[in-house]
Formats: C-alpha cells, structure tokens, sequence
C-alpha cells in the first residue's frame, strides 16, 4: 500500500454505478469521485477512493474464476465491522456491496487510515529506539487482539469449533491440492506429518491469519498501530498461529520485507524474539510458548498453500498485481523451508 497506479483493463471500476451505490450506501459521501489502485497487494484488488467528501478505501473480490472460499471479502467487512466498535485499530468500515453487478465483483469500503506503512522489517531509516518503539507496537497490538471478546463483537461464530491447526491443515491441504500445478515431495511429506503432529489448543481468539509489519498502518509521529489491514485469513482460533507467524520475521531472511534474521538484538534497537516471547505473555497472562520449529513449519506449508493459489492464478490469468509471477517462484523456496522447520522438530 505504498503508492497508487492508475487502473487499466480489468482493473477499471465502473465509477457512475461506484458512485450511485456509495452516495445510497456510505455515510456522508459526496460525489464525484476519483480512483486509482494500490499498487500493492495481490490477492484481493484494492484501490484508493477520492471525493469531496473525503478519502476511502475500497477492496474487491479478483474478477474471474476464483477458489471456494478465498477472496472472501465479505468474511472481512464482518470482522473489521465487529472489531471497529471495540476500539481495536481497524478502519472505519462504510460498506459492504455484494451485488456484483456494481462493478464486477463483491467489494466493501472502508475509510483511509493516514499514516506510515512499513514495507522493510529492519526499518533502514529509522533508529535503534524507534525501532524497539515500533515492534513493541506491533507486539502489544497483537496481544490486544487476542484479549478481545469475539462473542461480545459479535463474532462468537466466526470459526468452527474445534482444534484450529487440524481445520487448518486439512484446509491449506486441499486449498493447495485445488491449485497443484506439479508434485513437491516436501509438500507431499508435509501433508502426511502435520495432521499426526497437532498441537494442543488451550484458548481460542481472533486470529488474523497474515499479521505482519506491511500489514498495518502506524501513527505518523508515534509508535503506535493506527489500523492493523487485510483480514481475509482472519477466523477464530489458536492465538499461537498468529504470534508463530508474527515471530517468522525472526527466522527469515531481510529481503526488504519483513524477515529480520541476523538483524536483531545488540545495538539494532529491534527486539530478540526471545524479547518479544516475552513480551507477548506478559501481556496475555501466558507463562512461555511451546518449541516453534512446528509452528514455523505450519506456517510455511500455509503460505506455501497461498502462493500455490498465486501461481494458478497466474496460470489462468486472474493475478491482480504484477508481482505476482515473482512471488509464486518462491513457493519452492516455502516447501523446502517448512520441511526444514519439520525436521527440527522431530519429522
């Protein structure tokens, strides 16, 4: 979300029908408006909204045909709008259109958080105290997520019922067999050991599925998490999987996105993970967290299934960002890391 293009092809919105639904749908809207897509992002197209009224954010569905129960923006916009009222940093939610006939796909909008999106985890340009500032943020936000009451939001239904990480595995099992485009035999090795190697599940919250530092807007002046974004993988479950994944930054290498490995502790001002285990169960009344070689090896053969899904699309033409094609030549990479992860943790 760094910066906007302009829409082309496909990516156009059909602005006089944006424009009647949201003078009838969003609160205070004034027309005419003006759009351009960020040029991040490539799972669920998202485009910025301009208008005397002000600004706003609008996130649609990919055109064409798309998986069972991906792209679900309208899981989204539920959980945003049951979130929002509670006080956690979300965006303000206006809308949501399941009327495809608007613009070509179901969409939601929602208001425009002003401030700092952080792409690159080392945080070059910043120094060692705003560093620590900025993770301890990142940490006490996703503590505060998982201390929300989902019934009381309104979200007591959210997810099934159940051990989370077996629903998970068996979903990005199928997920990644729906979009298998060759055989991996790490993934193939992966899928026979997760679902004998589950994790006890002992509490149940709001997960966000994808809690990362590009993943949230921070306060222009100070520390702090003003909206945490994209919910799509966001479900009730074992509040574990988010922490693991928010500590792969950890154990990844910095290529300009989140991966801190080797760039933590000392004088960087960025917390150990140590730091941060810590830190995370004070907060959340935990007194330590099991080993996370199976955790970090869940989460890869996760995204390993989400990058799979990428490259199908790629394959059949509905990928949304040119990013894309680069991002799915790292699906090798994820398989063969999740089996590592595996192997340290007794495969």
């Amino acid at each position: 979300m760094t910066g906007t293009i302009a829409a082309e092809g496909r990516d156009r919105l059909d602005v006089p029908k944006l424009t009647d639904w949201m003078t009838a749908n969003v609160a205070g809207f004034e027309g005419p408006l003006t759009y351009a897509k960020f040029a991040g992002g490539q799972s669920n197209p998202t485009y910025r909204i301009d208008s005397p009224s002000g600004a706003y954010v609008l996130r649609r569905k990919p055109f064409g045909p798309l998986l069972p129960s991906a792209h679900a923006v309208d899981r989204e916009y539920r959980l945003i709008d049951g979130l929002y009222p509670t006080g956690f940093p979300v965006a303000k939610p206006y809308g949501l259109c399941t009327d495809e006939g608007v613009i070509g796909a179901m969409f939601y909008v929602m208001g425009l958080a002003d401030g700092r999106n952080l792409w690159d985890g080392t945080l070059p340009d910043y120094a060692p105290a705003e560093r620590t500032g900025i993770y301890d943020a990142m940490c006490d936000t996703l503590a505060d997520l998982h201390k929300v009451d989902h019934v009381a939001a309104g979200l007591g239904d959210y997810g099934k019922p159940g051990n989370y990480f077996e629903r998970q595995v068996a979903r990005w099992t199928k997920q990644y067999r729906a979009s298998e485009t060759e055989t991996m035999p790490e993934v193939e090795r992966l899928i026979e050991w997760l679902p004998r190697t589950l994790p006890t599940q002992d509490r149940t919250s709001i997960v966000h599925g994808d809690y990362r530092i590009d993943n949230m807007i921070f306060a222009n002046d100070e520390p702090r998490v003003i909206a945490v974004l994209d919910w799509e993988l966001s479900t009730l479950g074992d509040p574990l999987a988010d922490f693991s994944y928010f500590l792969m930054s950890w154990v990844t290498e910095p290529e300009g996105r989140s991966g801190v490995l080797g760039k933590a502790g000392g004088d960087s001002g960025i917390p150990t993970i140590e730091a941060m285990v810590e830190r995370y169960c004070a907060a959340t009344g935990r007194d330590g967290v099991p080993d996370l070689n199976w955790y970090f090896s869940y989460n890869l053969f996760r995204l390993t299934g989400i990058v799979q899904g990428i490259k199908k699309r790629i394959v059949e033409g509905t990928a949304s960002s040119a990013q894309a094609e680069r991002s799915a030549a790292g699906v090798y990479r994820l398989a063969k890391a999740s089996w590592g992860f595996a192997e340290k943790a007794g495969a």
